[in-house]
């Protein structure tokens, strides 16, 4: 009895060092030390995903730092909880279906937020940008979340970035105040965060070497842009855009700071007269002043340093990142416009806009009838928003040499929801089907069909992350998008077929010349 006690009691003791052995374990896993300074996190998903969130990659900007490029981050030396969000950048109320799970919106934005699969060695690294016109939005909305995409064998990194008048704003002020140039903080913002993933990925067992830079909507046009800018070659090795190409020019081409500038000063001008008296303007103060400058648009310029010459002519002359890349759009993109449309009204419209292009355009765009009028509203108004610049992107980018492309388009009609109460592949549709994160939808009911294809997008970007082709078991072949135009149709089933709308975009891109 007594021996049997004693080994009860020895079986006790080693248990009990197991458990504390792999506890120190796990507390181990969760913290990593950084350039900065040690971090601890916390696991999602039951485990199945480390998660670091909050973490800072450059200085507040604020103060006398408001309005000028990031600097580095001071160290500190207590171990950094990494287990919330840090708040979302400034930002006006543009979007209803933007909500954030962070304790509010400051000028100290400046986070990123890390998620690994529990045991990452050498893995993958998908770099994503959030969309929002470059107004609005963050990391840390609920359709970004890194639940799931990390299960796919990748390190996701979601980052905010200054936006709207603190990210954008380029005066004859603080040009001079900057040797020539200002605006691109945001874009500035990008890169910096990109140089904090090549310096610290590895430490969280990511792969310095293959990082891909992805983005849906003002995110796609940044990933296009940081194609064409000297500071960022290097820093990614692959890109996917989703919704968006920052090429296309006449009135909706990118502005020279020559242009912006003084539109920017008149916009800023109620708040203050010199640059230290709108650098001490409260924030709330520097959103609702501009709220009501009507027409202005802080968003990316030339800037004669970020971008010394135009994106689409970086791209003519082929110095873009060459790159393997994934772009492509949504069907519905452009749904809002359909409302109320006849087939009178769509031809009288037609007719009036294009005067002597019109029989060609309504070739193009027809509608025989008030259903077709419909369909086509929604067509033209998708091409003239996203799809057009999207396929320039694309097409500017083969034409130049790049052999590594893949071109989709999102055909799958989703449930009703909250924010959007029709059945469209509306735009921003594809966030939730990529991240796995179906369910923080509000409102939608969703179907196998909406589940499935988003697994599958899920393999198809993360296996594009790991080695430029998203092809992979299990799944419907995608053609590279070489002669013959072939596009991936992610649809119930998913089908490749050429694209059955060039026709429309070389409209566009003839019009565009003129």
């Amino acid at each position: 009895m007594l021996f049997s006690k004693t080994i009860s009691q020895a079986a006790v003791s080693v248990l009990a060092a197991t458990l504390c052995i792999a506890s120190v374990a796990q507390a181990d896993n969760l913290t990593v030390k950084t350039s900065d300074g040690k971090i601890h996190g916390k696991t999602l998903n039951d485990g199945k995903v480390r998660a670091f969130e909050g973490i800072p990659y450059a200085a507040p900007p604020v103060g006398d730092l408001r309005w000028k490029s990031p600097q580095p981050v001071k160290p500190w030396k207590e171990t950094l909880d990494a287990t919330k969000f840090g708040p979302h950048c400034a930002q006006g109320h543009f979007f209803d279906d933007m909500v954030f799970q962070d304790n509010g919106m400051s000028e100290d934005c400046l986070s990123l937020n890390v998620y690994t699969p529990a045991n990452a060695k050498k893995a993958p690294v998908m770099f994503w940008i959030h969309g929002g016109g470059y107004t609005g939005g963050g990391s840390d909305e609920p359709r970004h979340n890194g639940d799931f995409l990390p299960t796919k064998g990748v390190i996701l990194v979601t980052i905010n970035y200054r936006l709207g008048v603190f990210g954008f704003l380029a005066t004859p002020e603080l040009a001079a105040e900057q040797g020539g140039t200002a605006g691109n903080y945001g874009m500035e913002d990008m890169v910096a965060a990109l140089q904090w993933v090549k310096k610290n990925i590895a430490d969280f067992g990511g792969d310095p070497n293959n990082v891909t830079i992805f983005g849906e909507s003002a995110g796609s046009f940044a990933v296009s842009t940081l194609m064409a800018t000297p500071s960022a070659m290097g820093l990614f090795h692959k890109a996917i855009g989703e919704s968006g190409g920052a090429l296309t020019t006449g009135t909706l081409a990118m502005p020279t700071l020559a242009d912006a500038g003084p539109k920017d000063a008149e916009a800023i001008k109620p708040l203050g007269a010199t640059l230290a008296e709108l650098r001490a303007v409260p924030t709330d103060k520097i959103l609702a002043g501009t709220a009501k400058s009507g027409e202005v648009r802080f968003s990316p310029i030339l800037d004669g340093k970020f971008l010394s010459e135009p994106v689409s002519e970086v791209y003519a002359q082929g110095k873009q990142a060459k790159v393997p890349l994934l772009a492509g759009f949504n069907r519905d993109e452009g749904y809002f416009l359909a409302n109320g449309m006849t087939a009178d009204k769509w031809t009288a419209d037609s007719t009036k806009r294009w005067a002597d292009k019109a029989a060609a355009f309504l070739k193009l765009y027809p509608a025989t009838s008030d259903t077709e009028a419909v369909r086509t509203a929604t067509d033209f108004g998708g091409d003239q928003f996203i799809a057009f610049g999207t396929w320039k992107w694309i097409e500017m980018d083969r034409r130049t040499g790049n052999k590594d492309i893949y071109r989709y388009k999102l055909d799958l009609a989703a449930p009703p929801s909250k924010f959007h109460p029709g059945s469209y592949a509306f735009h921003s549709d594809d966030i939730e089907y990529v991240f796995g994160t179906l369910d923080t939808r509000p409102g939608a009911v969703w179907r196998d069909e909406d589940r499935k294809l988003s697994d599958q997008m899920m393999d198809y970007w993360t296996n594009f992350a790991k080695k430029g082709d998203p092809n992979g078991p299990g799944l419907p072949e995608w053609p590279k998008y070489t002669e013959g135009d072939p596009v991936l149709h992610l649809d119930n089933p998913i089908t490749a077929r050429p694209d059955e709308n060039r026709g429309r975009y070389e409209f566009w891109l003839d019009s565009e010349k003129k």
